[in-house]
Order: C-alpha cells, then structure tokens, then sequence
C-alpha cells in the first residue's frame, strides 16, 4: 500500500535509515525514490560520500539501490522537499555510520556563513551625540574627561575635517629642552 507524501507528517522520520531507488542524477545530486512514498529526496553530491564529489554521475546509476538516511525535511515554496544523506549510511549493510548525528552536525556548522563587516565604519553615535557635563564638548562622557580646570578645551574631529599632518613643523610641538644646572658650588655645601 502506497502512501501519497504531500504533508510533512507522511513524510519518513527525521534520521531514519532507509533503502531506496535512484530516480535521476544531475550536476548537484541524485533524486532517491523513497519506498511508500511518491515524494523522492536530493541527495546532494556533498552527501553522497566522505570523500570530494565533482560528478554525482560517477557514484550512481539510475535504477541503482542505495542506502539513505533522512537528514532534513521541510516545506519551502509551498513544496515538501527532503534531504537525504548516503555518507552516514554504509552502502553495503545499511549500518547508520552517524548514529549520534555528530557528522552532519559538523557539516552543518562548516556550511554556515558569517558576514563580513570589516568593510563598514564604526559609528558610535550614542557617544558622538553626548555633551560632556565638565566641559561642554561633544563625543565624551565627563568620567572619560581629560581636560584640566582652565584648560585647553578638546573635541572629536569629524572625518570630513580631518587634515593630513605636515611633518616639517614637528620641530615646533617638541618640549623645550632641560639647561644643565651647574653643580660646582653644591660640593661645599653638603659639608
């Protein structure tokens, strides 16, 4: 007796082991026909086996039985689609080389992508909008407040006024030098 998978509970448990026929083979994978069930499952070529795949062709036939385990399934586009694995699944036995899962875990974390945000400025909005209770310039807090009672007043520059430096005029930023004192008269003394 056939069953017609249309909804996702008719569909084989989740990690199940099961024994089916290859249907079609493309670029990216093999369909699997999947016994009582009129839905077939891709088993993508990075699942077909531990080892690189470049041509799913080179691994199955069309017609051929495989062993698959049932990785994932879901409902996208108003389509069922179920994803199987024979790599956790020993060809020959039907042993389930994955018992814990902890394969498919791995890949899973392998194929997730972080995004990049080395390209994007920072802005510190929050900050750069305050007004400093001790000074009264803007981009700091008076906690981080440097300035001395009576001194210099400082402020965040934005990047658009930001100036490249000339280093011919460093000579004129440097701190006086210290006179030697003359320390002839100083022997007497300590007598």
């Amino acid at each position: 007796m056939s069953v017609d998978c249309v909804k996702m509970e008719d569909l084989p448990e989740l990690y199940i082991i099961l024994q089916g026929e290859v249907a079609s083979v493309t670029e990216y994978g093999a369909f699997i026909k999947i016994p009582g069930c009129k839905r077939q499952g891709l088993v993508h070529k990075s699942h077909m086996s531990a080892s690189h795949v470049d041509n799913p062709s080179e691994i199955v036939d069309v017609g051929e039985k495989v062993w698959v385990k049932v990785i994932g399934k879901e409902v996208k586009d108003g389509k069922v689609k179920l994803s199987l694995s024979m790599k956790s699944v020993n060809q020959g036995s039907g042993k389930d080389l994955d018992p814990n899962n902890v394969i498919l875990d791995q890949d899973e974390r392998r194929k997730r992508k972080f995004k990049d945000f080395t390209g994007q400025k920072i802005k510190l909005e929050a900050v750069l909008n305050t007004v400093c209770k001790k000074c009264g310039c803007k981009g700091h807090f008076a906690k981080d407040c440097f300035m001395q009672p009576g001194g210099v007043k400082y402020s965040l520059v934005s990047d658009d006024e930001v100036e490249p430096a000339d280093c011919s005029s460093q000579s004129e930023f440097q701190p006086p030098k210290k006179k030697k004192k003359a320390m002839a008269g100083m022997g007497d003394a300590l007598v």
